[in-house]
């Protein structure tokens, strides 16, 4: 069987900047093993799988080289421009996933493509966990939680660019990962994303934490609008709208690779 497959780095309008995702459109799932494998070969952040309903509207799926992910924002970005990119008339998309529900996706005459998320604000902690403290090199001045991560907070964007981790320990914490952020002087905040427990050590650039991460800040800034950039080798930049329980999250993308894979099902 052969599929085509794109590879866009997404969040970037460079060429070997933001994150990398592999995007496959089909007209009917593929088994999960076979998804699963297709991720592991890859190699890269995610894998979106596509499943098509109609033109303007796809059912989504995310893998990790390790696992299934509920939500990913880099892969649904890449996802949207590749879908667009096929279809040059088309302004507007559906997307659908389980775990998050419906996601209007649209183009701007800017370039930037916008998505619509819903806000997954974290909230605060009872008690750390000691494996949290003792995986990052400092120790933060807050540290919150939402349903994907924990959120380690720092007074000084400093501290997020020469934090290390110690992935064995942040791993214990599965399923959930670790963001790191602190507000900052260029942009209206930054970040860095571990995931040992479910996809690698660092991740270039998250779309789907900003969801919580633009209304942490939206709230400590008193700003709708925010600016945000990953602070990874690679790096990301991200636009962030908030709109009552929305968070309208905006990036470019760039092609990398266009291309057949040949597998067996």
């Amino acid at each position: 069987m052969q599929l085509e497959i794109d590879i866009i780095n997404a969040f970037t309008d460079t060429q070997f900047g933001g994150n990398s995702a592999a995007v496959i459109i089909t007209k009917e799932w593929l088994s999960e093993p076979l998804m699963q494998s297709i991720a592991a070969q890859n190699n890269l952040s995610e894998t979106a799988f596509l499943r098509r309903r109609s033109d303007s509207e796809y059912q989504i799926r995310w893998f990790s080289p390790l696992t299934e992910i509920d939500f990913c924002g880099h892969a649904t970005l890449a996802s949207a421009f590749v879908v667009f990119r096929r279809h040059p008339h088309f302004k507007g998309l559906n997307f659908f996933a389980e775990a998050v529900g419906n996601m209007h996706i649209s183009r701007n005459s800017d370039g930037l493509i916008s998505m619509d998320f819903p806000s997954r604000p974290p909230q605060p902690l009872a008690s750390i966990p000691s494996d949290l403290l003792e995986g990052l090199s400092i120790t933060p001045t807050e540290v919150l939680r939402n349903n994907q991560a924990y959120f380690a907070v720092y007074s000084a964007e400093e501290d997020i660019l020469r934090l290390q981790q110690d992935a064995a320990k942040l791993a214990r914490l599965a399923p959930y990962d670790v963001v790191v952020t602190a507000q900052s002087k260029k942009y209206d905040f930054i970040s860095r994303y571990f995931w040992p427990a479910n996809g690698g050590a660092e991740d270039p650039v998250t779309g789907s934490i900003h969801t919580g991460l633009a209304p942490y800040w939206g709230e400590k800034l008193g700003k709708p609008s925010l600016i945000a950039h990953q602070a990874s080798k690679r790096g990301g930049l991200q636009h962030c709208q908030l709109e009552e329980e929305r968070v309208i999250i905006s990036g470019n993308a760039v092609p990398y690779l266009n291309g057949i894979i040949d597998v067996a099902e």
